[in-house]
């Protein structure tokens, strides 16, 4: 086993130099075939990922070749679509000309065929946000926490832009822009890039919703100490545990119940969480 993700992972370090062959003008790009993406370098490349991932994963790196159009793989179900003009995006002026994806067109394809189920079916920001998520990861963590066909995200708490699947050993399979083609890539961890998530077949488990705009989390139960995250509007999230601490006032409701979110490493008043003021099925923080 270990001699397999060696080989897979010396294969992601040979230059991505095979391309699809371009279409014809006017015409549509054809979607690479698997065997092609295998030669781009483009597969599982570590272990720990769930079945669900691998799959997730390899249906992705089956799209290699296949155009970047934007609105792409956002269609009546998952797959490549003929997209629209970005008006923000001169090099778009050809997507309603080209079947393809966008960035979470192609990451919504991908977990559809790995679980048979339209999961992640929206932008960018909602796949982030996804009630499907089983674990975060921030900027800060880098890539070592990674697993194979975790959602890499760029962008910020009030919007994510852009997300692509890892892949393990430092690298990604990606549609990034308009102009360009689903290839592979080294992950870029500068600029504003904004952590991951690991999503799993089934909502996680302790999954609620926040609701409001601009709420922040906190190092400690209380509204005193250090604030960690904002989310700028309705968020999924993970709870692990809950604990009666400093009572607040917010929103004409007074609430002294707080939930731990693992995934930020933080805790938010449950006034912000919807549900009861006392989560049913979520148990006390020891």
């Amino acid at each position: 086993m270990r001699n397999r993700w060696r080989a897979a992972a010396a294969a992601a370090a040979v230059a991505l130099s095979l391309v699809a062959r371009p279409a014809a003008a006017g015409q549509p790009a054809r979607a690479a075939a698997p065997q092609a993406a295998a030669a781009e370098g483009c597969d599982v490349l570590a272990p720990g990922a769930s079945a669900a991932a691998e799959k997730a994963v390899r249906t992705a790196c089956s799209q290699i070749g296949v155009w970047y159009s934007w609105g792409g793989g956002h269609g009546p179900a998952p797959g490549p679509t003929y997209g629209t003009v970005d008006p923000t995006d001169p090099a778009s002026a050809h997507d309603p000309q080209r079947r393809g994806f966008d960035c979470s067109g192609l990451v919504r394809y991908a977990y559809a065929e790995a679980t048979g189920r339209d999961i992640l079916n929206g932008t960018a920001h909602s796949q982030y946000t996804s009630p499907y998520a089983t674990a975060r990861f921030g900027a800060s963590d880098g890539t070592g926490p990674l697993v194979p066909g975790d959602l890499l995200v760029w962008g910020s708490a009030r919007k994510v832009h852009h997300v692509a699947l890892y892949l393990g050993a430092g690298k990604m399979v990606e549609a990034r822009q308009s102009g360009t083609r689903v290839t592979v890539s080294d992950v870029r961890t500068g600029g504003d890039f904004f952590g991951a998530v690991r999503v799993g077949g089934s909502p996680g488990q302790g999954t609620f919703s926040t609701w409001g705009t601009d709420v922040w989390t906190h190092v400690e139960p209380s509204t005193t100490s250090a604030r960690v995250h904002r989310f700028a509007g309705p968020t999924s999230v993970r709870v692990e545990c809950q604990k009666h601490a400093q009572s607040v006032t917010a929103e004409g409701i007074t609430n002294d119940a707080w939930s731990y979110l693992p995934d930020h490493r933080a805790w938010i008043t449950n006034i912000y969480i919807k549900g009861p003021a006392w989560l049913d099925g979520v148990p006390t923080c020891r």
